[in-house]
């Protein structure tokens, strides 16, 4: 049967987190992206390339909440990867989460094979969150259960990290600006290199991570709340920056996202639990800026234990992070007004 080839930057396809629409197809490097696709017949390919090497969580029919059916690998140029011939008939969802982060590579879907035709695929969930971080955001390790694993791509699953679990918990869809070993001013022991392009904060407004630093356009949807999870990296050699230094950057990087969204978008900016001293800056620049709906708080250096809650690097796998989200989604209730339910984080 002649299957029918739908470009991926069709309308009636969603994307979730930050895509660039050209000729060519549908480009973007940062974690998390979400694309979703509605269709009818058992047969769904894609057909894309990749710069270097990424790993995806696919589902078909159920929610992202559960493990994925499938983890699929891209790379090379111009690659067909069969998802599924044997869903049976009638009409099915697909949702495919780019589980890896921008130092990976540039993945470019081209189009989707389909038996037979695409539908409107659900649109983005009318509650909406974006976080900034570093690897606990990337989900660096998640996959782990043993803290002197080596880190490998295949490991590195943003869908367990606190991010994916808080949204998951107040039913909201999410964006990731993440990239692992970045902090505010300075990166994971490269104080000495002085490129602030290279930090968090210098790559906040761009479309990609690691591609071309394009700006991002004006944004379709505006979040109902702002999480910052930033400081790790900046204080994890003995050269650390001074309190100026930090505010100034850290302020840098509030500009960027009022500039963005507005002044009616809360934020609240979370100090990493590598040393309580973190807390005493992020606060502060959270005080110098003289913004407004602005909230701080720590993550307590005891949120999760040292062993079991680990993975690779010393990083918290699905275990710890769960701990995590489960300091922070009583503060995102409060500010955002969204009731806290006594339900399982998952």
């Amino acid at each position: 049967t002649a299957r029918k080839v739908t470009d991926a930057s069709d309308a009636r396809i969603t994307y979730v987190g930050r895509v660039a629409k050209n000729s060519t197809g549908v480009s973007f490097d940062w974690s998390g992206v979400q694309c979703r696709l509605k269709f009818d017949g058992p047969y769904v390919a894609l057909h894309c390339s990749d710069t270097k090497s990424n790993y995806y969580n696919v589902w078909f029919d159920k929610d992202t909440g559960c493990s994925p059916d499938i983890v699929i690998r891209t790379a090379g140029t111009d690659t067909l990867i069969v998802l599924s011939d044997k869903l049976g008939r009638g009409v099915h969802e697909l949702t495919l989460q780019k589980r890896t982060e921008g130092e990976q590579g540039m993945t470019t879907f081209h189009h989707f094979e389909t038996a037979g035709e695409v539908l409107q695929a659900d649109p983005v969930k009318e509650r909406y969150i974006e976080f900034i971080g570093d690897s606990y955001t990337c989900g660096f390790g998640t996959e782990n259960s043993v803290r002197t694993d080596k880190f490998k791509p295949e490991t590195e699953n943003c869908n367990l990290t606190y991010a994916a679990i808080i949204s998951r918990y107040f039913n909201a869809d999410y964006n990731l600006v993440c990239h692992s070993g970045r902090g505010v001013v300075r990166n994971y022991d490269d104080w000495g290199k002085g490129i602030p392009e290279t930090t968090v904060t210098g790559k906040y407004s761009n479309i990609y991570d690691e591609g071309p630093s394009h700006a991002c356009p004006a944004p379709e949807i505006i979040p109902d709340i702002v999480v910052i999870y930033l400081g790790a990296n900046d204080f994890s050699t003995e050269m650390q920056p001074s309190m100026e230094e930090f505010c100034k950057g850290y302020i840098s990087l509030l500009g960027k996202v009022r500039e963005r969204y507005g002044n009616d978008v809360p934020l609240l900016c979370i100090a990493a639990r590598l040393d309580p001293g973190i807390f005493a800056y992020v606060r502060e620049a959270c005080r110098r800026s003289g913004l407004d709906n602005i909230w701080s708080m720590a993550m307590q250096d005891g949120v999760h234990n040292l062993t079991s809650d680990l993975g690779a690097s010393w990083h918290p796998n699905y275990s710890g992070q769960k701990k995590m989200a489960s300091q922070i989604i009583p503060y995102v209730s409060t500010i955002t007004g969204w009731e806290m339910e006594v339900k399982a984080y998952r």
